[in-house]
Parts: structure tokens; sequence; C-alpha cells
């Protein structure tokens, strides 16, 4: 089994760059057949209200069961003070099994990691290069699992890709994803000095070609146990306990009708957005 644990879906509401304008997925889905990616985790692309943008994906997730995971986005900032009530609402109606921050919202917040402690989730968060903030939360949430994209920063950014690699062998709930990273030969030194237990294959779809970002995983001739984990049974292992409970879920797209609300007068979101990919 091949899973992409880093793929966006649905519509933003700001249009000031792809990432939070579109994210379509026909493209997508007919390049990972092409690649033999099996399953997709799904996260919302960038909104100025995820309770609205959650559940677009939990109705496209409902769609293919068989295909897709769900991930909640949450804004740290904007969304504070409800940020459980978000995870609650996707964990317990739409049967997700994770939680996606991105440091272009804001920081991590204790709030987020309590949430995530809470509901037995792992986090992926896109710290954005700031490596140095890992120490932080991963310390004091021993219990959450982390997943940090692009080897720690999407951009050409060196200096992150090495520092993470300390904080992948240090801290056992730390992990990292290959989307989107430009040194190869970082990934694999990452994948040599960490181990490829702490690596999971993720796209950054549907922007990114996932048939070239799986063949970066496969250029780094693993042995076929260690390729199996970065694959597929690094993120099965991490999600074991939130997957079994999402699949007592099992909503269908019929019961995810009318989207909630929009909460009053929502929080612009056009921010300058050239600097990089969510």
């Amino acid at each position: 089994m091949i899973i992409d644990c880093h793929c966006h879906a649905g519509r933003g509401d700001g249009m000031t760059a792809p990432w939070d304008t579109d994210a379509p997925l026909d493209r997508y889905l007919e390049r990972a057949r092409r690649a033999g990616i099996d399953r997709t985790v799904l996260f919302a692309a960038f909104h100025s209200d995820f309770a609205v943008a959650n559940h677009e994906v939990a109705r496209i997730v409902a769609s293919q069961p068989g295909r897709f995971y769900g991930f909640a986005f949450v804004d740290s900032v904007h969304d504070r003070g409800r940020i459980h009530d978000l995870v609650r609402t996707a964990v317990a109606r739409y049967g997700f099994c994770g939680i996606k921050v991105h440091r272009y919202h804001g920081d991590m917040t204790r709030e987020v990691c309590d949430a995530a402690r809470a509901f037995g989730l792992p986090v992926l968060y896109d710290v954005m290069g700031k490596v140095s903030s890992i120490e932080m939360f991963a310390s004091r949430y021993r219990d959450v699992p982390f997943i940090i994209p692009h080897l720690g920063s999407f951009k050409d950014d060196w200096r992150a890709h090495t520092a993470i690699i300390d904080h992948l062998i240090r801290h056992p709930n730390v992990f990292t994803d290959t989307s989107g990273v430009l040194r190869f030969d970082l990934l694999e030194e990452a994948v040599k000095r960490a181990g490829a237990h702490k690596v999971l294959f993720g796209s950054d779809g549907p922007w990114l070609h996932p048939g070239v970002e799986l063949a970066k995983v496969r250029e780094l001739r693993l042995s076929p146990r260690d390729e199996r984990l970065v694959l597929a049974d690094n993120w099965l292992r991490i999600t074991a306990k939130s997957r079994a409970r999402a699949h007592r879920v099992q909503p269908s797209v019929r019961g995810l009708t009318a989207p909630p609300p929009p909460r009053t007068a929502p929080p612009a979101i056009a921010r300058e957005a050239s600097f990089e990919m969510p």
C-alpha cells in the first residue's frame, strides 16, 4: 500500500494564491492512480472559516471512504477558543483522524496540542522553517505525534532541512514528510541518520505532482522494509488509534448536508502569500 499523507482539497475563499483559492482533485487522482498511490490524507485549502472548509473536506472524504482519510485544519490564532469544538466535530461527526496546522496562520499553541492529546490525534504542522519551535511542543506533549512536512520548510531552506534532523533523532514523537523537498541529499541524510521510521511520504497535492514526489522516495533506494515504512507503515502506526475511532463513524455524503453557518465577521485572510506553499 502507498499512502500520500499530505494533500489539500476543496475551495478556499481568499483568492490570493492557489493555496487559498482552490484545490481540485481531478488531475491529482489520475496522477496518483498512475503512480500506484492507494490512499490519500486530505485537509482543506486555506480558508477564513475552517468549520466551513472542514465540512467541505468531510463531504469529499465521505464520497470515497475507501480512498481518503481526513484531517481537521485549524487556525491557531483565529480559531482560538473553539479549536476543541472544531476537532470534536471533525472526529465525532466526520470521522477525521488528525489535525493540520500551518504557521502561516500562527504559531503552535497549547490549545491545539491539548485538543490533539484529548482526542488522541497526530498533528501535521508546517513550521515554515522555524524548526527551533519543535523543541517547545514536542518535549511538552510527548504523547502527541507531530509530523513536520517538507523536512521543515517548503522553501529551498537547507538550514531548516539540516536542523530538523536533530529533532527527528532526539524526539520519538517527531516525524517529517517528503513533500516539496528540493535538496534530495538532505532528504537522504534524514533517512540515514534518523531512520526510515521517522519519514512519511507526502506530495502536497494537488499542486505538486504525486508521481514526481513518489519518485523521490523510490530514488532513496531503501530496503523493501524501509520503503514500506515510508510509503505507508509509519502513517498507519501513527494513526492506528485515531483511525480505529474514525472507522466507527463512517459518515455519508447525504448525512453531511448543509455546512455549518459562517461565524460572525470572519477575519480577512488576504495576506502576502508569495513565500511558501502550504
